[in-house]
């Protein structure tokens, strides 16, 4: 039997599609807490002010299949500040510029889609960081799987602790 695996695209995110937004990051929220991470995305984060920063600021995407869009993802195209200091390690290069991943979000079911926008950022970058919290420990083995290596640890401008990761996809960017 052959599986069929629905063709994804990326675009912009679009202001009058944030509450679907909004529905998939409250379906990764919920992957989240059934697999023990209780304390990534408290309360309404990310919420429509977030995105909707994200999306005037140039950075929000969606993944669609077909119109409807199952994934939602930020990629910086500037430097991420809080990644200026990191403990415990070191960055894999900390001369390239670099693309950061932030708040990548899926709905439920959908199996490729963090594979795809690796990829797709790596295209466009050349060299990706991302963050994650230690008890995201679905994204942590996605991130290992995907070829990412764990640099250290950052703290965000609040103060919480993030696992950072790093992956250089081209060197001649």
């Amino acid at each position: 039997m052959t599986k069929v695996i629905p063709a994804f695209r990326v675009g912009k995110a679009a202001v009058g599609e944030i509450p679907a937004y909004l529905e998939i990051c409250a379906q990764a929220k919920e992957k989240m807490r059934s697999s023990g991470n209780m304390l990534q995305w408290e309360g309404n984060y990310p919420s429509a002010e977030i995105i909707a920063s994200d999306i005037s600021s140039g950075c929000g995407y969606a993944v669609f299949i077909g119109d409807r869009p199952v994934v939602y993802f930020c990629l910086l195209d500037r430097p991420e500040p809080t990644y200026s200091k990191i403990y415990g390690g070191r960055w894999l290069d900390d001369s390239l510029p670099y693309g950061t991943i932030h708040r990548i979000a899926s709905i439920h079911g959908i199996h490729g889609a963090a594979r795809f926008v690796f990829d797709w950022c790596g295209e466009l970058a050349g060299n990706i960081r991302i963050d994650t919290h230690r008890d995201n420990v679905i994204m942590r083995h996605i991130l290992e799987k995907e070829g990412f290596v764990y640099c250290g640890i950052i703290y965000l401008a609040n103060g919480d602790e993030r696992l950072a990761y790093q992956k250089i996809y081209n060197q001649h960017h």
